[in-house]
Formats: C-alpha cells, structure tokens, sequence
C-alpha cells in the first residue's frame, strides 16, 4: 500500500506531500488536472511563457534599440510613400483633454510629454543605481566618464553655435546635438563589439546616464517659456511626498502611482517639461536593500517599468517623430540649412572630440585613471558611437522649433548624424574586437 498522503495548494499547483518515516510529509508537487487542461489550449500558454520571455528580452538595452530602430524605419517608410499625408494626420490628431486643462495636445505631443516621462523615470533609477552602487558612488571611478559626459555637452553645443552662426533662430537649437541615445548606442556596441570588455559598457552606460541628467537640466532650465508657480508648487510637494514616501520604505506600488501621475500633471501644467517629473521620481526612489533580501522599490519598480519603456514609450515616441522625407529635394534642404548642418556637425564631430577629448584631458592632468582593460582606440570607438542622438535630440528638435518643415530638416539631420556616428564606430569596433580572455 502507498504511503498516506495529504493535499494541499500552494502557487497555482496541487501539492501532495507523502508521509516518510519519521512522521515527516514531504511535498510532491503535481500539476492540477485544470492546470494541465488549460496549459494546453491556445492562446493561453504561448501567451503566458512568450510574454516573460519577450519582457526578459525588453529588459536589455540592445533589444530595446533594435525595436526603436524597427519603429523608425517603420516611420521613413509610411512617410516616404504615397500615403504620407495619413501619416501627418496621425502625428498632429489632437487629444486634448480641455477638462484637465491639458489643451493643444496632439498625439506626438502626448508621445513627447507623456511616453518619454516613463522613459526618463527610467533613467532617473539607473541614475540612481550609479550614485548608489554603480560607476558613480566612488568619485575617483566616475571622473572619467562624468568629465567625458561634460566635455561631449559642451563641445558640440559650441560647434552647432558656431556653424549655425548668423541664421534666424538657430540658437534655440544650440542643445540639439548634446545629447546621446543610450539604447540605440548599445544595440551598435553589441552588435558590432561582442566582445566588448565589461568595463567599456560600464563607461558608455555612465556617460549615457550622466548626458542624460545633464539634457533634462537643459530642458528643464533653458526650454521653459512661460512658469505657473502655483502648478509648479503643487508638482514639487507631491514629487517631495513621494521621496518622502521611499525614504521609509513603504512598498506598495497602488500608494505611489497616483502621486506621480498627480506630480506629473502638475509639471505638465507649470510650463515646464513633463519628462523632469520622470527624472525626479526615478531618482527619489529607494535602492535601500531590506534584511530579508526583497527587491527594493527602485529594482521593482525597473522590473515593470523597463519592458513598457523600451517595447512600448520610446518605439511609439520615436515612430510618431522620425518619419521625415527622404527625396532629393528634401536632402538638398537639409545640406543648404545651416542648423542642419549645425547638428550634423555637433553630433558627428562635437561628440568625438569632447568625449574623447574630455576622456584624455581628464587622464593626463591626473582627474582621473584609465581602468586596465580600457584601450584609447576602444574610447575613441565610444566617443564617436556617442554621436548617436536619436530620442532626446529629436525631444530637444521639437522644443526648440516649432516650424514644422525646420523641425523635419532638423530630424532628418539627427538621423544622418546618428548614422554617420554608428558606422564610424562599427568600423573602429570591427577592428579593434578582440577574444575575452578564458577565465
């Protein structure tokens, strides 16, 4: 006769525990036969196992730059053919809310200001994560790539300003070319430097991080036209409320989400860009490990939200802002506008020479080391992969140009500069890869 046996349930399974000697019940799980039934019937399996695999693989920068680059050939191909005009239509279909007071807001609008704040929340946990644990939390480690971050703002600011001297408005643009798309950078990196040493990638992820911090304080500061402190007030006291919040570690994700919805209407509503109240919220939230071992707030909080960023925010985002023509009449436009060129000229050749400049300026009067496994030849790669500005330059391209056909000129630029850039650096990848040494 069998050992007796008894029943219980635990996580979704029938779990039968069998009675050993000594009294003792060990568990033996089995699959319920409703479980079994219905892990065989279509679409319930595939959905459940594929959507944790493709949100696994969302999770990675490099797929989360592929998609983007899948929506934006998406976007040049609807915008080059004989339905174009649908395409506009789409871009510029308002979805004002006049209840809330949000008016005006077509659907590119609601992708720059309402997408991209996801995005930048994301970015404020990983800049989070640097200060706390990563790159940035030893200041003699983060020199290098915080002096090279700085130097690759500035230096193609100044380029853009001088090339674009002399033309009507081109000023407002100057921070077009500053900035660098991490997760388009990264699918280059690993596609053509597989064999990328790990402190490389941890280089350009820091640089990344700190570009990124450094481009939200520029909208923040110098693309605010008009400033309702009252809504301004409001958004700092919940945004103040929600670290408050993480400081003690409350848990739960239904008490934080309608404060930063809350936050994020009211910096919507204070003139100043929404994408700063992403950035603030992420950086406030806790990485204070707990003595259990649970993921903190901030690892829980990436856990969701990165999948809906990479596979969703930035593809939308980047789909509704890239699709621009590509006749030979729309190129000539490009090559005879002078803040065109400008960006061209900044992301190409501004990025190279600040980040790698900045790099080696940095190492030589002694502000920072060059780690063991880094080669000059392998910065110089990162610095012209640098170049590569694609999300929040054309953010930036939209803030500081409302004419449409400047702005489409000004897209058109950041996609033959980002190409430009990742050619440039698969060459200097290609040959310089290199075998990881066996461990």
């Amino acid at each position: 006769m069998d050992a007796p046996s008894r029943v219980g349930v635990r996580a979704g399974l029938r779990v039968r525990t069998v009675a050993v000697p000594g009294g003792i019940h060990v568990p033996r799980p089995t699959t319920t036969p409703e479980k079994r039934r219905i892990a065989h019937v279509w679409p319930f399996r595939p959905t459940v196992r594929y959507s944790g695999q493709v949100a696994a693989a969302l999770r990675t920068e490099t797929v989360g730059g592929i998609v983007m680059l899948l929506a934006t050939v998406a976007a040049l191909v609807w915008a080059n053919t004989p339905w174009a005009d649908a395409y506009k239509s789409l871009q510029s279909h308002e979805l004002s809310t006049h209840w809330l007071g949000l008016d005006h807001m077509d659907v590119q609008h609601w992708a720059s200001g309402g997408l991209l704040a996801v995005f930048f929340f994301v970015a404020g946990l990983e800049l989070r994560e640097e200060l706390a644990h990563g790159e940035l939390r030893d200041p003699r480690d983060a020199a290098l790539p915080v002096i090279a971050a700085v130097a690759g703002v500035a230096m193609p600011a100044l380029i853009f300003v001088a090339v674009s001297a002399g033309e009507p408005g081109a000023l407002r643009g100057w921070a077009v070319p500053t900035a660098t798309d991490i997760a388009f950078a990264l699918a280059v990196l690993a596609v053509t430097f597989s064999s990328c040493p790990a402190p490389l990638r941890a280089f350009l992820l820091t640089l990344a991080v700190v570009d990124d911090l450094i481009a939200i304080t520029i909208i923040a500061l110098f693309y605010t036209e008009t400033l309702h402190w009252t809504w301004l007030g409001a958004g700092v006291v919940l945004i103040a409320a929600y670290g408050l919040l993480q400081r003690r570690n409350i848990r739960s994700p239904w008490l934080y989400l309608p404060i930063a919805v809350l936050a994020w209407y009211c910096v919507q509503r204070s003139g100043i860009h929404a994408t700063v109240a992403g950035v603030a919220l992420g950086m406030l939230t806790g990485v204070k490990e707990t003595p259990d071992g649970r993921p903190t707030n901030a690892e829980r909080a990436d856990h969701v939200l990165r999948p809906l960023s990479a596979g969703f925010c930035v593809p939308v985002f980047a789909f509704l802002s890239a699709g621009v023509a590509l006749s030979g009449s729309a190129l000539a436009a490009v090559l005879g506008d002078r803040v065109a060129l400008g960006v061209i000229s900044g992301l190409v050749i501004g990025k190279f020479v600040g980040v790698l400049g900045g790099a080696w300026t940095a190492v030589r009067v002694g502000l920072a080391t060059l780690g063991a496994d880094l080669r000059w030849r392998e910065i110089a790669g990162v610095a012209m992969l640098a170049g590569v500005g694609f999300t929040v330059s054309l953010l930036i391209g939209g803030l500081a140009y409302t004419d449409p056909s400047r702005f489409e000129r000004v897209t058109t630029a950041v996609l033959i500069a980002s190409i430009i850039a990742s050619a440039a650096a698969a060459v200097v990848f290609r040959r310089r890869a290199r075998p990881r040494p066996a461990e």
